[in-house]
């Protein structure tokens, strides 16, 4: 599990408090210090609790307990503890009550869809897409493997995945299917993967050589079809399906046997239900 950076906590903590917080610099409470903790209202998988500790002793509060990410703690739980001089208590509080409602969210959610998909494919993997939000992708990625979820791409520079808009350059898909085979030996290390929606396309491509097949939006028929082909013609060839998959649906995709969900879904199931205690101390 991979930690995000000073600079990337610097920059968010700089987001929301470019120069002092300036209810509390109102209040008399230079010498007062105070306790913050920050437990759920529901039950939930943990995640980027080490940058919320962080985010906390950045803004010199004493972190004095927190859950690592991919632990499931239940509703009433503490998750994150920290105490501190109450104007810092204040800084950080919604800094890090806000970071981990979202993050733990996408974990949960993720950990409820691996669930599923393992109660019918234990061998089925569930694959977060590129679709993450916009100058978030490491934090929504580390959220979403803490909740057991493989990132599908990373980026656009370490995967191969040819869509439909890529088969505008040829005049067929013959010469698609033709061309296929010089880019595997143009790239042996890497996996060819291709998007299809059609059942006949699909075994094309089988033929010409990909390595991943990833259907999109197709029907459960098709699906399962396409899966016994597969097997029976090309069982090194993986088969991937994507296109509106989330917590209703995830586990009728897998029951087709195929080896990976692609899912967004993760990424827009709203905040976890956390609260927080503040109190002085003495």
């Amino acid at each position: 599990m991979f930690n995000l950076s000073i600079t990337e906590l610097e920059k968010y903590i700089q987001d929301d408090i470019p120069y002092d917080d300036l209810t509390t610099s109102l209040q008399n409470c230079k010498d007062e210090k105070a306790q913050l903790e920050v437990y759920t209202r529901e039950d939930i998988v943990v995640s980027c609790t080490e940058e919320a500790s962080k985010i906390a002793q950045m803004l010199n509060c004493d972190v004095e307990y927190f859950v690592k990410s991919g632990e499931s703690i239940s509703k009433g739980d503490i998750l994150l503890k920290y105490t501190g001089f109450y104007a810092d208590i204040h800084k950080a509080w919604r800094l890090t009550q806000i970071l981990l409602e979202y993050s733990c969210k996408i974990s949960t959610q993720a950990k409820k869809m691996k669930k599923l998909i393992d109660e019918v494919n234990d061998s089925c993997e569930l694959l977060t897409t590129r679709k993450t939000f916009p100058f978030s992708k490491r934090f929504c990625i580390k959220a979403a493997i803490a909740g057991g979820a493989i990132p599908h791409r990373l980026g656009l520079s370490e995967s191969i995945l040819f869509f439909d808009g890529h088969r505008l350059l040829y005049k067929d898909s013959n010469e698609f299917y033709d061309d296929i085979k010089r880019i595997k030996k143009s790239s042996s290390e890497k996996k060819i993967a291709v998007e299809s929606e059609e059942y006949e396309d699909s075994i094309m491509l089988m033929k010409a050589g990909v390595d991943t097949l990833q259907l999109d939006k197709i029907d459960f028929d098709t699906l399962k079809k396409l899966v016994m082909y597969k097997n029976e013609h090309f069982p090194n060839i993986k088969i991937l399906a994507a296109g509106g998959i989330n917590l209703s649906n995830v586990q009728e995709y897998a029951s087709c046997k195929i080896d990976g969900v692609v899912t967004s879904s993760v990424y827009v199931s709203g905040m976890a239900n956390l609260s927080s205690n503040i109190k002085i101390i003495h």
